[in-house]
């Protein structure tokens, strides 16, 4: 196992390689990049926006900002940045030094790499703080969010799924699978503002709070009040995401279950005698349950990184999610190309826990001999 670990290790350097040279290659093509977003800013407040510029000092802003108005008149060269008509060549040019644009392409997605080497992700364009700690900053949230979704989902939807495929066909199955069926088509966002409305003082209850992680005089509790606090703020934005991946792995389950109960080896390890608690932990639940391990990084993934990202919104939930959405639509590269990179080297490394995961559960897998 230990050579199969270590190959999929280091396989995860060109893999990763490739991702951010695609992604990076792609974002160069896509208007209005954070130049042309400050410029066109520029245009309408210069002092809030050269304000922006965190490495300019106090002069240097009053000189750029004086230094408009010259080249407003036509004196300043074409430039290809669109909303730089008009603008100074040299104020533009010292924009783009400032943002490290000065460079070629590829000169600054080598000094990006070696940077990103040490986890040196460099400062955000538009805001006064490093991306690391913008990450650390927002990280609390997510991990919450993604961490107790992925536990509740698996802790429910394993059970019903083996109740579902043990009693396939009856009235108990029947009635689980309108309600799995019913949760499956409901949008989380939507079911979140119904339980705003319901429960958060849209409309009807006041019962749990609509804003933060915690409450206001969280530093303040003791221990056992703090851990209250938590998961009263989690409530609704934890039920709101369990909606939709509670429906897809109970379905998933008692479809891998199905299947294997109706092969042969069941039928022949009944005819010995065995209990039908015994054939089916025993036997059924170990290659039934290898599906859904396989997919459980894709799941803790879109959970974490993905699903989040409304159900943020909606209860004003400050983590990854909104921080990654925002860096986008903002074209802060710095911070979209350091969640890019730290999302795909997560997901690669939750890609060899599976197959690790794989081996245990089932010891009769064996990647070596596979790949030898």
């Amino acid at each position: 196992m230990l050579p199969y670990i270590i190959r999929r290790l280091l396989l995860i350097v060109p893999t990763l390689l490739a991702i951010m040279a695609i992604n990076f290659g792609i974002v160069q093509f896509a208007p209005g990049g954070p130049v042309e977003q400050l410029l066109a800013e520029l245009e309408g407040t210069a002092v809030d926006a050269t304000a922006r510029l965190g490495g300019q000092s106090g002069s240097e802003v009053s000189s750029s900002a004086q230094a408009r108005p010259s080249s407003a008149n036509g004196q300043g060269g074409e430039s290809t940045y669109r909303g730089a008509q008009g603008l100074d060549p040299a104020f533009v040019a010292e924009i783009e030094k400032q943002f490290g644009f000065d460079k070629p392409p590829l000169e600054r997605f080598v000094l990006m790499l070696g940077n990103y080497i040490t986890f040196d992700f460099g400062r955000s364009y538009f805001r006064d703080e490093t991306v690391v700690n913008l990450v650390l900053e927002k990280m609390p949230v997510s991990i919450s969010l993604g961490l107790w979704t992925t536990f509740l989902v698996y802790f429910l939807s394993i059970p019903l799924g083996i109740a579902k495929a043990v009693r396939d066909g009856s009235r108990f199955d029947v009635w689980t699978s309108m309600i799995v069926i019913i949760g499956n088509a409901v949008p989380s966002f939507l079911f979140a503002i119904l339980l705003i409305v319901l429960f958060a003082g849209g409309q009807y209850f006041d019962v749990f709070p609509l804003r933060g992680l915690t409450s206001d005089d969280w530093e303040s509790l003791s221990w056992p009040a703090r851990i209250a606090d938590y998961f009263w703020h989690l409530t609704l934005p934890l039920s709101a995401m369990l909606i939709g991946s509670f429906a897809t792995l109970t379905l998933l389950t008692k479809n891998s279950f199905l299947e294997e109960i109706n092969k042969q080896f069941v039928v022949t390890a009944r005819a010995k005698g065995l209990t039908e608690q015994r054939v089916l932990y025993g036997h059924v639940f170990r290659n039934a349950m290898l599906i859904v391990i396989a997919g459980f990084p894709s799941a803790f993934i879109g959970i974490l990184f993905t699903s989040t990202l409304l159900i943020e919104i909606i209860f004003s939930l400050d983590g990854l999610g909104l921080l990654g959405f925002e860096s986008l639509i903002n074209r802060d590269y710095p911070v979209m190309f350091a969640t890019l990179y730290f999302f795909t080297l997560l997901g690669l490394i939750m890609g060899i826990v599976s197959d690790v995961m794989y081996m245990l559960i089932d010891p009769r897998i064996d990647f070596e001999s596979r790949n030898s």
